[in-house]
Order: C-alpha cells, then sequence, then structure tokens
C-alpha cells in the first residue's frame, strides 16, 4: 500500500479504534455435558422411596459419566429429600469432570461462571469494550450479566453486539465516545 497516497488507502476503522472485543463463545468449557434426571426413580412418578433408590445408587454403572460434566435433577414435580441429589453427586462424582445441581442451562451457566471467574480483568481496566453478541454456543444470559457485572467497575464503556452495530450498555461518567 506504500504506493497508493494515503488519502485513498482503506483505513479500518474498527481496528484502530482502541475497541476490544470480548467473545464470550471463548470461555467455553469444551466437554460432553450430560442430565441425571432422578424422575425416573420416583415411585408413580412422585414419591422417593429410600431403599428403592439406594438400590439404584449401587446398582447403576456411574462410569458411563466419565469426563463428562454431569447436570443432577429432577424434572418430576415432586419433593425430593435433599439427600438424594447427594447420593447421586457421591456416586457420579469419581467419574465425573464436575457435578451440579440443576438442568442443562444451571450447568452452563456454572461452567461460564468459572472461566469468567479465572479471567484476568486487568487487560480490560480502561477500555472500550463490545461484548460480542453471535457465538455458535448457546451462551446463557447470566453469563452476559456476570461479564457485565465484572467490567462495569473497571471499563470506560461496554457495548453488545459487534463493532459494526453495538448497543450501548455502560458508559463511566466523564467519558466522551
Amino acid at each position: 500500500m506504500a504506493d497508493i497516497p494515503e488519502e485513498f488507502q482503506i483505513k479500518n476503522k474498527v481496528a484502530n479504534s482502541g475497541l476490544v472485543e470480548l467473545n464470550l463463545e471463548d470461555y467455553y468449557t469444551k466437554g460432553e455435558r450430560v442430565l441425571i434426571d432422578i424422575k425416573d426413580q420416583l415411585w408413580q412418578g412422585l414419591i422417593l422411596r429410600e431403599d428403592e433408590f439406594r438400590a439404584y445408587i449401587k446398582d447403576t454403572d456411574w462410569s458411563q459419566y466419565a469426563n463428562k460434566y454431569v447436570a443432577v435433577s429432577c424434572t418430576a414435580d415432586a419433593i425430593v429429600p435433599l439427600w438424594a441429589y447427594m447420593l447421586v453427586a457421591s456416586a457420579v462424582e469419581p467419574f465425573a469432570k464436575k457435578v451440579f445441581f440443576g438442568n442443562m442451562e444451571a450447568l452452563e451457566t456454572a461452567l461460564y461462571f468459572e472461566s469468567l471467574a479465572k479471567l484476568d480483568y486487568d487487560e480490560f481496566k480502561d477500555k472500550r469494550i463490545i461484548v460480542k453478541g453471535c457465538s455458535k454456543y448457546d451462551v446463557p444470559a447470566a453469563a452476559y450479566v456476570e461479564i457485565t457485572n465484572r467490567l462495569r467497575p473497571i471499563a470506560k464503556s461496554i457495548m453488545y453486539g459487534e463493532a459494526c452495530s453495538t448497543v450501548p450498555v455502560y458508559k463511566a461518567k466523564g467519558v466522551k465516545e
């Protein structure tokens, strides 16, 4: 481009703007996710019987959950004693990468929170940040709230979307865009 006069050169205004793009899909924890739903262990879909449940715990091959992220839940509208979830967690934990209570969205949220907690936020201090909106993964809304909570005290501004089309989310007092 040295032989093209400067006034005719194409300039990437986004690259030169000082904007920092943060893509939450970069913090996606890779690995298989599974749900253990104990609804199938309820008698008549309503009641958990301890003896039968303990037999289920004893007879299940928990190694099938090896190296997986496991959510433990009950999707039936039933009262499940808390120790039942503890028994499942105790049985699956030696095999699973991580065990969480809740549905698949709760599992995904917890994984994102863990990833975002490890992030070095110093690199975002006094920066204008765009939190990228589109992702090949289903990023839970809670992750967007969490990243906003973590960035707001340190960032000059936070925007959502793509560099060509952003939605302003936050601007520190006295900051001119």
